[in-house]
């Protein structure tokens, strides 16, 4: 292994560890608001802050092509106001845990399709029978830490 693989890796490991993090964090501030909704929007607000200060530091000048950019690209900001407001809302009941584990398989699948058929310009890698196993193993596993 590289040392460009080793640095992605714990930056990507440094970015897992923190999911449950925001879950557990947002989850007691939807409690503690009486709203998820208002849970997520003040952490969206705070992100955009810092999405802005990393801009500004690196130099807005991308920000030009927005305006030319698929239309289909802005769906991940759906998709992670999806996350955050499901998590905020379902944490606080099933369990952080509970609620990152099925977020974790969901990655998983997801992640196995793209990759497989080389979807949103991903690097096609085909679905391995050791790559299925180790999601299905994956699966039985939430299943599992649901019973405990």
């Amino acid at each position: 292994m590289d040392i460009t693989t080793l640095k992605f890796a714990a930056i990507m490991l440094s970015a897992g560890l923190g999911i449950p993090v925001l879950a557990a964090l947002n989850a007691a501030l939807g409690v503690r608001l009486g709203s998820p909704a208002a849970a997520a929007a003040c952490l969206f607000a705070v992100a955009l802050l810092c999405a802005c200060v990393v801009l500004l530091l690196t130099g807005p000048g991308p920000l030009k092509a927005v305006a030319g950019a698929p239309k289909h690209l802005f769906l991940a900001g759906g998709l992670i106001a999806f996350y955050v407001l499901s998590i905020t809302w379902i944490a606080p009941s099933f369990g952080v845990g509970n609620a990152v584990f099925f977020v974790l398989l969901g990655q998983l699948i997801s992640a196995a399709m793209i990759d497989h058929f080389g979807l949103m310009g991903a690097l096609p890698q085909p679905l391995s029978p050791t790559r299925a196993t180790g999601i299905a193993v994956m699966a039985v596993g939430v299943f599992v830490t649901l019973r405990a």
